[in-house]
Order: C-alpha cells, then sequence, then structure tokens
C-alpha cells in the first residue's frame, strides 16, 4: 500500500487545486480553491469559454459591474464542476481585498451561496474561505450562525486559531510551507528537517489544542513544500494537498506512522474566548505569522486583480 493510500486512512485527504481533471484521477473527499488556482483553472483548455460565458451571463445581470460578477460566477462554476466529483466540501474564497472589513466579507459571502443556490449545487457542500483576520473571523461567526460553515484561510499563529475556534468555524487552514519559508529566510543556518519543522509544529500545537480542550473545528493542514510535512501530520483532522505532492505519495511504498493520534489526546479545561485586544497583541508580536498574514493576502489579491483583467480582456 503506497502511503497516499496509507494516508487515507488516518486523515481526510482534499485536492488544493481547481484542476478538474487532477480532481478525477486523485478523487480527494474535498477540494480546495484560492484565487490563485481560479486563476489557474480559467487559463486551461476549457477556460476560454467558461470564462465567455460568465461574461454573457454578468453583462446581462449587472451590465455596471460586469466584470466583478463575472469573477465570482466563474469561481461558482468552477466550484460547481468540483462538487460533481467530489463527495464532501469545496471551499471559495471571498475576494482578499475584503480581509480587513466584515460586512463586506459577510455580503460577498452570502452573494456567494446564493449563486451556488442558483446553479443548483448543494450548498451544505460549500466552504467560504475568508482570511484569518480579526475581521474575518467576526464574518465567519455569523455566517455559522446561519448555517454557512466558513474555511478560516492564511492562518499562521496560535492567536488566529483560538479566535477561529472562540468564533465556531468549521475548519481552519494553517499554513505549513510558508511557515517553514519564513523561518529558512530568518535562519538559513538552522536544520528544520522532519519534526524540527516549524510549520509542521504549529499545526501539530493547534490540533493538541483543539483536541484537548474540545473544539469541533476542523484542522486542515495546507501549503506543503515537500512530502515529509505530510507525513508528520498524518493522523491530522484534514490535509489539503496538490497535485505534484499526491503524486509523490502515491509513488511511494514505503511505511506511514500515525503522528496524531487522538486516543492519546486527555481532555482538558474549557479556555476563555480570546479578546480583541490580545489577539491583536498576540498576532503582532509574532513576527512570522504578522508578515506572512499580510503577504498571503497581498498575493491573493494580486491573483484576483489578474483574473479580473484576464476577464476584462475578453469582455
Amino acid at each position: 500500500m503506497n502511503k497516499l493510500d496509507q494516508l487515507r486512512q488516518f486523515t481526510t485527504v482534499v485536492a488544493d487545486t481547481g484542476d478538474l481533471a487532477a480532481i478525477q484521477r486523485w478523487q480527494p473527499e474535498d477540494a480546495t480553491t484560492n484565487p490563485s488556482l481560479i486563476l489557474n483553472a480559467a487559463q486551461q483548455s476549457d477556460g476560454a469559454a467558461r470564462i465567455d460565458a460568465a461574461i454573457t451571463k454578468a453583462k446581462k445581470n449587472q451590465p455596471d459591474n460586469w466584470v466583478a460578477e463575472a469573477s465570482d460566477d466563474l469561481a461558482v462554476s468552477i466550484g460547481c464542476d468540483i462538487q460533481k466529483i467530489v463527495p464532501g466540501y469545496v471551499s471559495t474564497e471571498v475576494d482578499a481585498r475584503l480581509s480587513f472589513d466584515t460586512q463586506a466579507t459577510l455580503k460577498q459571502a452570502y452573494s456567494l451561496i446564493g449563486r451556488y443556490d442558483a446553479a443548483g449545487a448543494d450548498t451544505s457542500r460549500v466552504l467560504i474561505k475568508i482570511a484569518s483576520t480579526w475581521e474575518g473571523i467576526q464574518a465567519a461567526r455569523e455566517l455559522e450562525k446561519n448555517n454557512i460553515k466558513c474555511n478560516l484561510t492564511l492562518l499562521f499563529g496560535f492567536e488566529q486559531a483560538q479566535a477561529c475556534a472562540d468564533a465556531g468555524a468549521f475548519l481552519i487552514s494553517p499554513f505549513v510551507g510558508r511557515i517553514l519559508d519564513w523561518h529558512k529566510a530568518n535562519s538559513p543556518e538552522q536544520n528544520f528537517d522532519g519534526a524540527a519543522d516549524p510549520g509542521v509544529q504549529s499545526v501539530q500545537a493547534i490540533w493538541n489544542h483543539y483536541k484537548t480542550h474540545g473544539y469541533d473545528t476542523v484542522v486542515m493542514g495546507a501549503s506543503f513544500r515537500n512530502t515529509g510535512e505530510i507525513e508528520h501530520l498524518a493522523g491530522c483532522d484534514r490535509l489539503t494537498i496538490g497535485p505534484g505532492l499526491l503524486e509523490s505519495l502515491a509513488a511511494d511504498e514505503g511505511k506511514l506512522e500515525l503522528v496524531l493520534d487522538k486516543s492519546s489526546v486527555t481532555g482538558g479545561t474549557t479556555v476563555a474566548p480570546i479578546s480583541e485586544g490580545a489577539f491583536r497583541w498576540g498576532h503582532n508580536e509574532n513576527a512570522m505569522a504578522t508578515e506572512k498574514l499580510s503577504e498571503g493576502i497581498r498575493k491573493f489579491a494580486v491573483d484576483q486583480v489578474k483574473l479580473e483583467q484576464l476577464i476584462a480582456g475578453r469582455g
């Protein structure tokens, strides 16, 4: 049994891609998308026809704001096709430029769910993906109260994880590889291989905290740089993995050990919710988390703009 099949015994495997062919090949339980992945999907062989259909619809429904309208319709169109392949959830991301605006995030989240509903999709299997800023987490709090499940992404620090759990978020996506990137850049002389990987350690700490204190929020490790990071998180609730690393795991016939074992976790006392002030101060004190969150938002925003330019160029 290869390592991918062994991993499936411990962890729900999620595909980190908008490539329908890759999703069909690997048959994950869920799939996650983001502006970068939607941009890549839009540039594939069937992308032009998909974009043109979104433009035609958008110009009819929202002639004064057709580019943004077509962008959302495109993301939902790809999400609907993904949902036909996977039995579980598909994550669709709110515009990263709204990451510090709770009300604007809510408005787009409800709009995305409405589009999925109008397309005949199962909205109970849609996760609204939101950056783990304080404002984004508060938007998720309201969405969850209205039975709209959320995926809190770009999560790098413990304060983010605690606030997400306090808000009742369905799922968080702590980024492993980007944490490693930061530490390698800032401490190039240090060895971060295997269990010493700070991204792995971060997810393990969050997973243990959630299980110890009885939080229902799902931990889904994301942003992997190598299969070793994935192997050291075997047993995590979910792991979202790109096609290249799925290929590598499937080609490896070695033994995969269970690392995160729920049966070994003992219950603890209830933790008081984190305040906004404590969240902001704690996050500010974590240079890695502060820098990588800001960088991640900027990069997703850049790809969102590129997508809109691609759409505008065809209109």
